[in-house]
């Protein structure tokens, strides 16, 4: 083999290097911007432009892991505070199990 095509294997060999090496890199930094809250991470993905990360990364993998929770069939709820519709006060969930009550929470539209 001549010098010239080692050098050539020797600089693509760098290059994919340094390339995989921004890959994890951007991975790394997009997994954790998922785990910040909602509102921080939508402010991010829209400065970002069009479909980049959903081409170059692997978004779904990473988003169902940075927001999978750590939570189990049978644990507790943890502890939230919601405001009322009319938005006069608001309601906590211990408040609710402190007394024993029962609570349903219904995810959905009924519109």
């Amino acid at each position: 083999m001549s010098a010239k095509w080692k050098s050539f294997g020797r600089i693509t060999a760098k290059v994919t290097a340094v390339l995989l090496i921004l890959w994890i890199a951007g991975c790394a930094f997009l997994y954790h911007t998922m785990r910040k809250p909602p509102e921080q991470f939508a402010g991010f993905m829209a400065k970002l432009p069009g479909p980049v990360p959903f081409l170059l990364f692997p978004f779904e993998s990473l988003w169902m892991r940075a927001r999978a929770g750590t939570l189990h069939p049978g644990d507790p709820a943890p502890d939230f505070t919601l405001a009322k519709l009319d938005k006069s006060a608001h309601v906590q969930l211990s408040s609710f199990t402190a007394q024993h009550q029962p609570v349903v929470l219904v995810f959905g539209s009924y519109t």
